[in-house]
């Protein structure tokens, strides 16, 4: 795209491992200058993670500048106060306190730019868990999604960083209103967006429907189905296809096209609710009909006749998938090894555009030197301070 939405903006990003460094791609993405401070010399520790959490550096950083300060320097705390001044939004993610003692907290950031937004992401908002330290995992049980996600008596964290994101976009969301409402007054304010209360956003459906039903929602594994049939079916040559019949016109297709049309006028099944309330009856006449086909054919089926279907697929499947790499979505980012991968950006377009990759996740301090420079430091300066370890 030739001009991004939040070109021109600013945003100054103290963050780590997951729910920081995803407000700010996502804010990068978008088209605003995102320069990430790192503590030098070593720079963020997520870039040195390992096991599942070998790739959060690598996706969550692209479309920034890198700066490594250490900010229990004097120097450090005079560079980071300078780019504050001169940012439109600042982000974090530390440990309750920990930005108040590098002298970056709300406070002295405030009075130094009063129009800057002020984004703090944390594991609570306001209230007596503020002081607790939380992590994604936690939170879901604290919520009861670990609960809901697992079978009976085996609570199970969600397949991805789902509360991490969830508490970042928050915290975007969150920004773009506190600087829709700048441009109202002129005033700079404090946002905060937290992973416990954005977990019980998710899990709010749930309690929505005891209060609805008075019957308290049981595991997602043992729940009472919405629909007649909306599961996995074993095909002929053993993989697995999930199938979602959620409409009666789903089910005229379904039958129509298998020649099963005597369960059209079946008064068990004519209607969803009815399908439904005799699943266990409905389930054989499905499972016997996906049982004679091989899972490509059945896909071809599915899509032909206009019904909600999918494999059972893994992550390394996406890579080549068709409607990820379409129009050049998929962005060919920079993997700590030295190697690239075709990743998924941010799942927003414009006038049928996505916005795209414009810079790598950066290598430590890679930028200090441009960043310094635009804020008046020479050449003679920046080698001190580098000198003194108090940049990379």
């Amino acid at each position: 795209m030739t001009v991004l939405p939040l070109e021109g903006v600013t945003v100054l990003e103290f963050t780590h491992t997951v729910m920081g460094p995803s407000c700010g791609v996502v804010l990068g993405d978008l088209g605003a200058d995102v320069i990430k401070v790192e503590p030098a010399p070593n720079g963020d520790h997520t870039r040195n993670l390992r096991g599942f959490a070998s790739g959060f550096f690598c996706y969550f950083n692209r479309n920034k500048r890198g700066i490594c300060l250490d900010l229990k320097s004097e120097s450090g705390r005079t560079i980071a106060l300078d780019l504050a001044r001169n940012a439109d939004v600042l982000i974090e993610n530390f440990g309750p306190g920990t930005m108040d003692k590098l002298g970056m907290g709300w406070d002295a950031v405030h009075a130094a730019n009063p129009k800057l937004i002020y984004c703090a992401m944390k594991g609570f908002l306001p209230g007596p868990y503020e002081h607790r330290p939380a992590l994604d995992e936690i939170v879901q049980y604290m919520t009861g999604l670990a609960y809901m996600t697992g079978p009976p008596g085996q609570p199970l964290r969600a397949g991805s960083s789902v509360v991490d994101i969830m508490g970042g976009v928050m915290g975007v969301i969150g920004i773009l209103a506190a600087l829709r409402q700048r441009d109202k007054d002129g005033l700079g304010r404090k946002v905060t967006s937290s992973l416990y209360e954005s977990c019980a956003f998710l899990v709010a459906q749930h309690m929505a429907g005891e209060a609805a039903t008075g019957v308290k929602s049981p595991p997602m594994p043992a729940r009472s189905g919405a629909w007649g049939i909306y599961e996995t079916f074993a095909t002929k040559n053993g993989e697995k296809l999930f199938i979602g019949i959620t409409s009666d016109n789903h089910w005229r297709s379904f039958c129509n096209y298998f020649g099963c049309q005597q369960l059209l006028t079946d008064p068990r099944f004519l209607t969803n609710p009815e399908r439904a309330t005799n699943r266990n009856e409905l389930r054989p006449y499905v499972t016997e009909i996906v049982a004679r086909h091989d899972i490509d054919s059945l896909c071809k089926i599915m899509d032909e006749i206009n019904i909600p279907f999918s494999p059972v697929r893994t992550p390394s499947d996406l890579f080549d998938d068709p409607q990820l790499n379409a129009h050049g979505r998929m962005m060919s980012v920079r993997m700590p090894h030295g190697g690239s991968a075709n990743l998924p950006g941010t799942p927003i377009c414009f006038d049928d555009e996505a916005p795209g990759l414009r810079l790598q996740p950066p290598l430590a301090g890679e930028h200090t030197d441009s960043i310094l420079a635009a804020l008046g430091y020479d050449a003679e300066k920046i080698a001190e301070l580098r000198a003194a370890k108090s940049v990379r």
